[in-house]
């Protein structure tokens, strides 16, 4: 039986969220995809145009000797707006919407649990709107969308919003980011 687990995690564009994930030890694998939705294989065109009912996801491969799956949600949750219903700042859309899409029941009830404590510790000025529902229709995203931030550190939208997510995990989540 192995022990690696697998989650995807919706929290807007993915190249933030592959960036994030990419710097936090014990995550093994981070794939940009999309999912959620009712298009077989669809394209970044496809989903962008609102009508697929897909997100732009990253499915996470992690060693929970090394990360729970609580840590990797704590992060989901510090590292994106999941008040927001369909966006993430000037990204709009519902292929941006905060989500967990879980592939035990585990993952399910851990997510259940701490977006409770979050509410009870008001620590969001709006109620937490993101969604948690079984991974479906799965689609990994187009090749350039790969390793996005990794290869293009300096693209605009990269050094706006991707940098200061990942320094804020190297800030808030220090213990839990591998060495720069």
């Amino acid at each position: 039986m192995s022990s690696i687990e697998t989650i995807t995690l919706g929290g807007g564009c993915f190249w933030c969220t592959e960036a994030v994930y990419k710097a936090v030890r014990g995550v093994l694998d981070v794939e940009s995809g999309y999912s959620n939705g009712h298009l077989n294989h669809p394209t970044y065109d496809d989903v962008c145009g609102g009508d697929t009912g897909h997100n732009e996801v990253v499915r996470l491969q992690y060693d929970p000797t090394q990360i729970s799956t609580r840590e990797v949600l704590e992060i989901f949750f510090a590292t994106h707006d999941p008040t927001q219903l369909n966006r993430q700042g000037n990204d709009v859309g519902t292929q941006y919407r905060s989500g967990i899409y879980w592939h035990t029941a585990e993952q399910a009830a851990v997510a259940h649990a701490l977006m409770a404590e979050l509410g009870q510790q008001k620590l969001f000025d709006r109620p937490i709107v993101t969604e948690v529902e079984p991974l479906a229709n799965y689609w990994p995203a187009e090749d350039y969308h790969q390793d996005f931030f990794e290869r293009n550190p300096y693209q605009g939208y990269c050094m706006a919003v991707a940098a200061p997510k990942v320094a804020k995990l190297r800030k808030t989540f220090s213990r839990l980011a591998k060495p720069a």
